[in-house]
């Protein structure tokens, strides 16, 4: 779940236990694209507020009143902001690219657990020659895909559960190949229909 704080002196909004649909439609999609987004019935300008995003767990309904629903979500939780925002602002300028991926990487899944190191070539399969590039876009299908419930990830015949993605796609050695996905050692994505 997500949590957001809009703060614009000396007014303040927040919203609690949004989820990533709701989130990207209401509040980071009007942002990015620098329309005002509108929360608690006010309208906050991109160039004027600024936007704080807290994942984590569901925060009940006692922990949001008397002032402590903030509080909470700021211990509870961690703050995502820069990544969302620079998540959003990627699919604005190249959704196609993107998308192009992600679907080529369902059909894959759909088939058999792709390495991650296989992403990576898929990623290059439209031309694009810079290693980087590649990387950057394999990583974000691969979160977008996660977040979304298409694909989990898989490793050593078991599924990851959602604390662990971030270490495992922050290590190198999961884009490397070090292992591979058909001896099941290495860190492969799986269709989320398959489990």
């Amino acid at each position: 779940m997500f949590h957001v704080e809009l703060r614009q002196f000396p007014h303040l909004a927040r919203a609690f236990n949004l989820p990533r649909d709701e989130l990207e439609t209401r509040i980071l999609g009007p942002w990015v694209r620098g329309d005002p987004v509108e929360l608690n019935d006010r309208r906050w300008a991109p160039d004027r507020a600024k936007l704080t995003i807290y994942e984590g767990r569901a925060l009940a309904t006692d922990e949001i009143g008397m002032g402590r629903g903030w509080a909470n979500a700021a211990r509870t939780g961690e703050d995502v902001t820069t990544r969302l925002v620079a998540e959003a602002e990627r699919s604005l300028k190249a959704p196609s690219a993107l998308v192009e991926l992600k679907q080529r990487l369902l059909k894959r899944c759909g088939e058999a657990p792709v390495g991650l190191n296989d992403v990576v070539e898929l990623s290059g399969s439209d031309g694009r020659q810079r290693a980087s590039e590649r990387l950057a876009d394999a990583e974000q299908a691969v979160w977008e895909l996660l977040h979304e419930g298409r694909v989990r990830l898989i490793r050593e015949g078991r599924f990851l559960e959602r604390e662990q993605w971030q270490p495992a796609l922050l290590s190198w050695a999961s884009w490397s190949g070090e292992g591979s996905a058909a001896s099941g050692k290495g860190l492969a994505v799986a269709s989320a229909e398959a489990s």
